[in-house]
């Protein structure tokens, strides 16, 4: 399997956070490259750097007043007499039919659905360069390889359209995903992070064209919160093409392997042309988040039933899975399910 890397992702690190009210180091750690580059070789992939592919791809997700806003909101912001380091916004809409004032101060709220997406200098150059990875592989899978392995940093599942949100700036899924639809005419998402996709699921609600499956904390209590309900199936076109499968705080391997059987019936009722892989490694029984409980053996019996369930081609892009010593372990285990 071929993995796609670009070593620029890592100088996006804005060093602190807000939450639950209070500035917090910042878990989503350029370290965190380090960690999946290794589980990456461990499991025998071969490294390839991505092109610089430009914004074309990139547009058909995002709209244009929002890639403007992030290639320009640091420098903007730096100009805020005793604004922070990073741009963090003080205001939000109420609904974004509101009106979209000139303010960058107002502009960020307009754009940022929380404070755990702070832009520092180097944010835009790092999210392009992370979107760039996954179109490098999804290209890969386009032109005949079977598998392809997308390492992203800063992930980007909770970006939507036009709106940042939990460590994501450009939805990188997302952006694969549509390229991938000039070849195949149907297209599965399944994320198996920690947190909903909601990001994901905002962009494809409306789709039928690509099925939409999420396994993931219950967001009754758990990050996003107001996203990844059971009976969140889609709208007009799309209605019945999104799936959440929520699972309760705790949930070992056993639970989540019970909850995949039904993710995977599904996307295979959907006949899929091919499938992208949103890969959180955060519900991982050790990761800082502490929401679920996935072994590293768990990963791999997780990947070895979709491998067995829907031989496809399969690209997967990496999402969250946070600094832990078994972080690459995770990956390799996730990664030679896929291997032959």
């Amino acid at each position: 399997m071929r993995a796609v890397y670009s070593s620029e992702q890592k100088l996006h690190y804005p060093e602190q956070f807000l939450v639950n009210g209070v500035m917090q180091p910042n878990p989503e750690k350029p370290a965190r490259c380090d960690r999946l580059l290794a589980g990456a070789r461990q499991a025998g992939c071969t490294i390839i750097e991505p092109d610089d592919c430009g914004l074309d791809d990139i547009a058909r997700i995002h709209s244009a007043r929002y890639l403007e806003f992030l290639q320009n909101a640091h420098t903007r912001w730096s100009r805020v007499k005793g604004g922070s380091p990073s741009v963090l916004p003080n205001i939000h809409p109420t609904a974004r039919t509101d009106g979209y004032p000139a303010s960058v101060v107002a502009q960020a709220g307009f754009h940022m659905a929380d404070l755990a997406c702070p832009i520092d200098d180097n944010s835009w150059h790092s999210s392009c360069w992370s979107a760039f990875t996954a179109i490098h592989a999804a290209k890969l899978i386009l032109t005949g390889d079977n598998t392809a392995y997308a390492l992203c940093r800063p992930p980007g599942h909770h970006a939507f359209t036009e709106i940042a949100g939990g460590f994501c700036f450009l939805n990188n899924t997302a952006i694969a995903t549509q390229l991938l639809r000039e070849k195949f005419s149907r297209v599965a998402i399944l994320d198996v992070d920690l947190h909903h996709g909601n990001g994901t699921q905002e962009i494809f609600y409306q789709r039928n064209d690509v099925l939409t499956v999420s396994l993931h904390a219950d967001p009754h209590r758990f990050y996003p919160f107001f996203w990844g309900y059971a009976n969140e199936s889609g709208e007009g076109k799309g209605l019945g093409f999104n799936l959440n499968l929520p699972l309760p705080r705790g949930s070992g391997d056993d639970e989540f392997l019970a909850s995949l059987d039904t993710a995977l019936e599904q996307i295979r009722e959907f006949e899929p042309e091919a499938l992208v892989i949103a890969l959180g490694l955060d519900a991982f029984e050790g990761d800082p988040f502490a929401g679920l409980a996935i072994t590293t053996e768990g990963y791999g019996r997780i990947s070895t039933a979709i491998a067995s369930a829907l031989p496809l081609p399969t690209l997967m892009v990496q999402e969250g899975g946070y600094l832990c010593d078994e972080l690459g372990d995770n990956l390799a285990s996730f990664l030679n399910g896929f291997n032959p």
